[in-house]
C-alpha cells in the first residue's frame, strides 16, 4: 500500500532530449528528517506515449549515507526493517538464490558475508568508505578500501551521464536502482514498470535530478523483489515487495561527530 505525505507540488515539462526521448511530466517533492531526505516522485512519459513513476530519495554524504542490511532469517520486509533500524529511506538489495543466499558482494556492518563473484549481470560494486558512496565497475572495486557497506549486482545503467548501450529493452518491470552525482549527492529509487534500457535512458534525463548531475547508476534487484520505502515527517511513504528478500540498502544518518 503506498501512502503519499502532504507534498510540495510543482509541475513542470521539458523538451524530450535526442539522446533519451523521454519527459518529464511532472514532479512532487517533500523534505523529512531536518531535510537530510528528500522524497521525490517523478512521472515521466516517452515520445511514443510510454508513461513511468519514479519514486527518489535524494541524500548528500555530508548528513546521510548508506548502509547494508542483512536478514539471513527472512523474517521482516522491508518497511519493517527501516522503521526498526532507524533508516531514512530503503530499497530490496541484491540478488539471491533459491535458498536465500546472496549471489555476489555482500559487505554489512563491515562484515563480509558474501564473496564477489565474476558474472556478467554483477557488473558494478556499490560501497560505502568513510561515509562516502561509491557506484563502481566490479573491476574497479577493491576490498583494500574496507568498505563499510558493498553490494555487487548489475547491470550498469548509467556511466560518465551516458545510458548504457545494449541492455535488454524487450521485458518491463518494476525496478530499483542506486545512483551517485556530483558534489556528494546520491539516491535510491523505484521505477514503475519499465525494461532496463528504458530506466537507463529516464535516469539519463538531466531533468530527473538535475541538480544532482547524476553520472552513474546501477541496477538492484527488480521485479517481484522491488520495494523502497521513505520517512516523511508525517509519516512514511511505502511500496511493499511482492515476495521476502535477502537483504536490503538502507539511507541512514551519518552519527554526529564525537564530542
Amino acid at each position: 500500500m503506498q501512502k503519499l505525505g502532504a507534498f510540495f507540488f510543482f509541475s513542470f515539462v521539458f523538451a524530450v532530449t535526442a539522446h533519451a526521448q523521454w519527459q518529464v511530466v511532472s514532479t512532487k517533492s517533500e523534505f523529512a528528517a531536518d531535510r537530510r531526505i528528500e522524497h521525490r516522485r517523478v512521472e515521466v512519459r516517452s515520445e511514443n506515449g510510454t508513461e513511468a513513476a519514479l519514486d527518489l530519495a535524494l541524500f548528500s554524504s555530508k548528513t546521510a549515507t548508506l548502509r547494508v542490511i542483512d536478514d539471513p532469517q527472512i523474517s521482516e520486509r522491508l518497511a519493517e526493517t527501516m522503521k526498526r533500524e532507524n533508516c531514512l529511506a530503503g530499497v530490496n538489495g541484491g540478488y539471491f538464490d533459491p535458498e536465500y543466499l546472496p549471489v555476489g558482494l555482500l559487505v554489512s556492518d563491515g562484515r563480509t558475508i558474501a564473496p564477489q563473484r565474476k558474472a556478467r549481470l554483477l557488473s558494478g560494486v556499490v560501497s560505502v568508505v568513510k561515509g562516502r558512496v561509491r557506484i563502481q565497475r566490479t573491476a574497479e572495486f577493491s576490498r583494500k578500501s574496507k568498505p563499510t557497506a558493498a553490494l555487487q549486482c548489475g547491470p550498469f545503467l548509467v556511466d560518465h551521464a551516458q545510458a548504457i548501450a545494449g541492455l535488454n529493452d524487450t521485458r518491463a518491470a518494476r525496478r530499483t536502482f542506486v545512483a551517485t552525482g556530483s558534489a556528494d549527492q546520491s539516491l535510491v529509487g523505484y521505477a514503475t514498470h519499465l525494461t532496463l534500457a528504458q530506466l537507463a535512458a529516464v535516469l539519463a534525463t538531466p531533468a530527473i535530478a538535475h541538480e544532482m548531475k547524476l553520472q552513474r547508476a546501477l541496477n538492484l534487484d527488480g521485479g517481484s523483489s522491488s520495494a523502497f520505502w521513505c520517512a516523511q515527517d508525517n509519516g512514511a511513504f511505502s511500496i511493499r515487495e511482492q515476495k521476502s528478500v535477502r537483504n536490503y540498502l538502507a539511507v541512514v544518518p551519518v552519527p554526529a561527530p564525537a564530542p
